[in-house]
């Protein structure tokens, strides 16, 4: 943490400094356990700096979703022509004003963030050494109001420096942690999963319309192949693939929530839940 580098200096201090500052600001107020309460602000602080990047990023994994069947009914019928495929594409990207790059932008500009977010707080709740983690603190903030004396890992009577691992010294109730963990990335998977078009519902006359197209496209392309028999809905595996990562992803983040302190924990829930809010907004706005 105390290198002079570019990424420290960028990244890695201004977010210590503004941590700290809200821990001061807490401890000042005399609020009990005021590093739990400034990771949670320090987390909503950042989730609201990068929401309008985060809903482009979401509205344009959505409008993909979307397109998804008409997407597979062009890579059909267009499986021999890469040229005329592409083509395609883009005229169905034009027609719904969909910008497949849109959704990466964000994500590059994010992730730096997001990973100095996750080293600030695994570098303050993993040392063991409060002392020397005090004293490499000290060195980093900008102001002597920040410098600190003493450093309170409490929150709420929790430790927030312990792990979910240790249980059988602490209780077994923290294995409830990685549990929440796992059940919140789940449901931010599960929101993310592509309506399948046969479940989509029947009130609205466009989208009836929509899988009508797409299953004469379908139909058209299997008599021309002379393939009359059922065959297996490229969107149906699509969505079983996207189904098991959703399943995946909530174990191995969970797992990890098992090996990494509590304050950690904190980190990660309050910044599902801001997520799954933000999922289910731009979900509502692209029904």
């Amino acid at each position: 943490m105390e290198n002079i580098n570019l990424w420290n200096q960028l990244l890695i201090w201004p977010i210590v400094n503004v941590l700290i500052a809200f821990y001061k600001l807490f401890e000042w107020l005399h609020v009990p356990g005021p590093l739990g309460f400034a990771i949670i602000l320090l987390t909503v602080v950042f989730r609201l700096v990068l929401y309008p990047l985060t809903k482009v990023q979401l509205a344009s994994a959505k409008k993909m979703q979307n397109l998804k069947p008409h997407l597979d009914a062009l890579n059909a019928k267009h499986k021999d022509d890469k040229t005329a495929l592409q083509q395609a594409q883009l005229a169905l990207y034009k027609e719904h004003g969909v910008n497949p790059a849109a959704g990466c932008l964000p994500m590059l500009v994010q992730l730096p963030i997001l990973i100095a977010l996750y080293n600030v707080f695994y570098q303050v709740l993993n040392n063991g050494n409060l002392e020397k983690m005090i004293e490499t603190i000290n060195k980093v903030v900008y102001h002597p109001a920040l410098r600190l004396t003493t450093f309170d890992f409490t929150f709420f009577g929790i430790n927030l420096g312990i792990k979910p691992n240790q249980y059988q010294q602490y209780g077994y109730w923290l294995l409830a942690i990685p549990v929440v963990t796992g059940l919140l990335q789940w449901y931010q998977s599960k929101l993310m999963l592509p309506v399948k078009p046969s479940a989509i519902s029947d009130q609205s006359s466009d989208k009836k319309n929509q899988r009508s197209v797409i299953r004469q496209e379908k139909n058209t392309l299997k008599a021309e192949d002379g393939k009359l028999k059922a065959e297996p809905d490229a969107v149906d595996q699509s969505m079983e693939m996207q189904k098991q990562m959703a399943m995946i992803t909530p174990i191995m983040f969970g797992y990890f929530a098992l090996q990494f302190p509590l304050g950690l924990a904190l980190y990660w829930n309050i910044f599902g839940l801001f997520g799954i809010i933000q999922q289910l907004k731009v979900n509502k706005e692209n029904k």
